[in-house]
């Protein structure tokens, strides 16, 4: 695992915490982070929750040969994956210290200890034998991994039910759940894992180390123990030398805290059972809530539909009025004139001496507009004289008709070109006196 490696400022910060018995996440130093326990749907399901550290567990089975040393016991198989989803330090695929360490530390707290009767997983002496594999993948990491492992991997292998199974001669019937209920694994106790973490060569310690607090420890203490305090593996790592009083005082602490974690391990796999015998809900579906996102429905609210009209009547009469209403609204802004009032808007309006002018060029158009109008009935007048005496040539086509007309001479002014004329004399008329005005302004 390659993590980002903490600054010097940080480091004085934690063990500046550490000596004035503080932690980072407002703990005391023997206080143990909470343990939330939550269960899947299938038997042997589990999501074990150690502060912000998440582990999920899941057991399965199969019949496979026995070992050929020990004919009669099943086979306990045990694998614990680092992802990146749980840091980004982790590689997939790899196998590293921390991991080889975690393995090997999971197989002696549940293997070793004898907590799971093997020889009851026996089918056929020699033949077939049921296999037990709990995988256990890191979700988030935040510290503690051994510890959270442990808890999820009893669990799981507590929660978790194998088919049953019958012998009639060399022949082997294993039922499904809907023909036999399944049978639960025998266990003999719970070994649980419990760290500590020392600072200045054992001078301080703390229960439950935290990501950042194991970045900066000197060394580690885990002891695995039951319920009945029975020291199931120990396993010290770090190059601290610790003596008989300090190791005598993490066992005791560690009595404490198992005897908690199993007596509420017991209880959550009690409320399971009795939720799945009554048929409500249960595993994951139990802690989605319906106020979040993730809910697959929502409760119905019951709306009454009665004397909607008496009510909605009293809503009106008990209204306030209507406030006035204004064509066009006025703005008050303090620091200001009056901004939307006054007089109406004048841009773009004309003077009198300019409406004057305007108008006398509006009659100076209409007068030549009138002698237009005559010239253009003298023209068509004379055009029509003149083509009276010319053929007409029509097209052989039957669905189109094309007239053909060709004038001797053309007139000498259009109509077009005596307005065009007119109203460039008369714009140049009109700019040259608004220059003249605004000059003299």
């Amino acid at each position: 695992m390659k993590a980002t490696p903490l600054s010097n400022c940080e480091r004085r910060f934690i063990l500046r915490a550490v000596e004035e018995r503080k932690r980072l996440d407002g703990r005391q130093c023997y206080d143990y982070r909470n343990v939330r326990i939550s269960f899947g749907a299938d038997y042997g399901c589990c999501i074990v929750e150690l502060g912000k550290t998440r582990v999920l567990a899941q057991v399965s089975c199969e019949l496979v040969p026995p070992k050929p040393n020990r004919p009669t016991e099943g086979i306990l198989f045990f694998n614990l994956e680092l992802s990146p989803m749980a840091a980004p330090g982790f590689e997939p695929g790899r196998q590293t210290d921390l991991l080889v360490k975690l393995n090997r530390l999971i197989e002696r707290c549940l293997r070793n200890s004898k907590c799971i009767d093997t020889e009851s997983l026996c089918v056929v002496a020699g033949e077939k034998v049921w296999q037990i594999r709990l995988d256990l993948h890191l979700l988030n990491h935040d510290g503690n991994i051994i510890d959270a492992a442990s808890i999820a991997g009893i669990v799981a292998l507590c929660h978790f039910r194998r088919p049953d199974v019958s012998v009639q001669g060399e022949e082997v019937t294993v039922y499904t759940p809907e023909e036999r209920d399944p049978v639960p694994l025998s266990i003999h106790h719970m070994p649980i894992c419990v760290s500590f973490a020392f600072f200045q060569q054992g001078t301080y310690l703390l229960v439950d180390p935290s990501e950042r607090e194991e970045r900066v420890m000197d060394g580690v203490l885990v002891i695995a123990m039951n319920k009945h305090r029975e020291i199931c593996t120990m396993q010290s790592s770090g190059g601290i030398m610790l003596i008989k009083d300090q190791v005598l005082r993490c066992s005791k602490i560690t009595a404490v805290k198992v005897a908690e974690i199993t007596e509420l391990i017991q209880k959550a796999l009690e409320n399971d059972q009795k939720v799945r015998k009554e048929g409500g809900k249960f595993g994951f579906a139990e802690s989605i809530p319906n106020q979040k996102i993730t809910a697959f429905k929502m409760e119905s609210a019951a709306v009454d539909t009665n004397n909607v009209e008496e009510q909605a009547e009293e809503i009106i009469t008990k209204a306030d009025p209507p406030s006035e209403v204004f064509a066009k609204p006025i703005l008050h802004t303090p620091g200001t004139a009056q901004i939307g009032e006054g007089t109406e808007n004048s841009w773009g309006d004309l003077e009198e001496s300019d409406r004057e002018e305007a108008a006398e060029e509006e009659d100076e158009s209409e007068v030549t507009a009138l002698e237009c109008q005559k010239m253009e009935t003298e023209d068509t007048s004379t055009m029509k004289e003149t083509k009276k005496d010319e053929p007409i040539v029509l097209s052989d086509s039957e669905e189109e008709e094309v007239v053909i007309l060709e004038p001797q001479e053309l007139p000498k002014k259009t109509r077009a070109q005596t307005n065009l004329k007119q109203e460039n004399t008369s714009k140049k008329a009109f700019n040259k006196r608004r220059k003249k005005k605004r000059a003299a302004y």
